[in-house]
């Protein structure tokens, strides 16, 4: 059992470095996809398109490393990933509906950007995650 459970940890570590290094990738793609036409390729369609097909190639990777991830953890770990994943869902659709509510009909005078949208649902899962792992321990 002692065996199983230190093959269960090197696993999860090892799930947990992969998508950690393909996260790493997707990032450093869309970096290059949103700034390169600007800084490096003077807005070049081909450029651009090729940058974008190799973010989306990267986040299919990263998204099967993450579900390679969830299906390595114990019960109880991937129930607490599993609710915060559903918390920020639903922080995703109603808050991102909402926010950009208040841009079409100008209650907020700022443009409604995505990037804030990408920010609170990753501050919702981790926010989540944390809340989950100190209620089920």
């Amino acid at each position: 059992m002692k065996e199983e459970n230190k093959n269960f940890k090197a696993q999860t570590l090892r799930n947990t470095k992969n998508l950690s290094y393909w996260t790493m990738a997707w990032v450093a793609t869309m970096a290059v996809a949103s700034f390169g036409p600007e800084f490096i390729w003077d807005y070049d369609k081909v450029y651009s398109g090729i940058a974008i097909g190799l973010n989306i190639a990267v986040g299919i990777g990263m998204i099967l490393a993450n579900r390679k991830f969830l299906l390595g953890l114990d019960e109880l770990q991937r129930k607490i990933h599993m609710d915060a994943m559903a918390i920020a869902l639903g922080v995703a659709v109603v808050g991102g509906l909402s926010y950009s509510l208040l841009d079409v009909t100008n209650i907020i005078s700022a443009d409604a950007e995505i990037s804030g949208l990408v920010i609170l649902i990753g501050l919702t899962y981790l926010v989540s995650v944390v809340i989950n792992s100190k209620r089920y321990s």
